[in-house]
């Protein structure tokens, strides 16, 4: 178990890699992919040809006799939510960093970068039930204490359920916010359409973006013999001869199979993602994506 002081040093050598990068590369990549999709109400005014009557104030209408729309502008404020998973498969990693450290720099990448905007950061840890909430704040020591707890933080359940998080997260967050989604996206509630569902939802009230961390290991088998694995998240064990190419064959094809599920259930509920692999240089990978935004 490590010890407070421990603790504080990982917080410091995070904050001093992470802060840079956000001053440094991210913070005018942030601005142009995030500013302007919060809208907020300004007024009431009479309705115009070419105005959308989605817009349209029923109730005002009925007062004044004549069709009123309601006007927005934008937010100069923006809330920025992360969605992290604790499940236990975020512990597996075969180069020098885990899929837990991954997500923990990428997470405190995201939180600087949106407290350089003036940004409100909050932050969800999730595994088959929502373990945490941190409501959102600005300042820096609370963007220090939201990384603490991605360090130290010890979840009560293994398994996942992104659906639990995106229901929990639409919910209790009424104001439209810029949600980032930091997972493996290794689900073993198997219920897709309640995933589908929760997505499809979230995306509609919020501006979803997924961010998938892997490692390579996970997409084929080495060629070592028989070997003992264990599922992180469910406890299951099995041997598996590596040794045999249709084992390893049908070890990648699997993953090939749910990678285009998680992929399609993305698409279709229009929610940008990336995918980063452990070891990785998530940079060029974050500013891919802000920029495709």
């Amino acid at each position: 178990m490590e010890n407070s002081n421990d603790i504080l040093k990982q917080v410091r050598k995070i904050e001093i890699k992470t802060r840079g990068l956000s001053n440094d590369i991210f913070a005018g990549h942030y601005h142009s992919a995030f500013k302007g999709r919060g809208m907020a109400f300004s007024e009431v005014r009479e309705y115009r040809v070419g105005d959308d009557v989605r817009d349209i104030d029923w109730n005002v209408t009925a007062r004044t006799l004549k069709p009123q729309v309601k006007t927005y502008e934008e937010e100069r404020e923006l809330t920025m939510m992360l969605l992290v998973d604790v499940s236990g498969s975020r512990m597996f990693g075969t180069t020098d960093k885990l899929k837990k450290n991954m997500i923990t720099e990428i997470a405190a990448v995201l939180a600087f970068s949106a407290a350089q905007n003036n940004d409100k950061v909050g932050c969800l840890f999730f595994s088959d039930k929502v373990e945490k909430f941190i409501p959102p704040k600005k300042g820096r020591s609370h963007i220090l204490m939201i990384i603490r707890e991605l360090i130290e933080f010890r979840p009560q359940d293994t398994a996942t359920s992104l659906s639990e998080a995106l229901r929990y997260i639409t919910n209790i967050q009424k104001k439209r916010c810029t949600v980032f989604l930091l997972s493996d996206f290794m689900d073993l509630q198997g219920d897709a359409t309640a995933y589908d569902d929760a997505l499809q939802i979230a995306s509609g009230k919020h501006d979803i973006v997924g961010i998938r961390i892997y490692d390579r290991r996970e997409t084929e088998l080495p060629d070592v013999g028989i070997v003992e694995l264990k599922d992180a998240e469910s406890g299951k064990k099995m041997w598996v001869d590596t040794s045999s190419a249709v084992v390893r064959r049908h070890y990648a094809e699997s993953w090939q199979q749910r990678s285009a599920i998680i992929d399609t259930s993305l698409r279709r509920c229009k929610v940008d993602n990336v995918m980063v692999a452990t070891g990785e240089d998530y940079v060029k990978s974050l500013i891919k994506l802000f920029r495709k935004r």
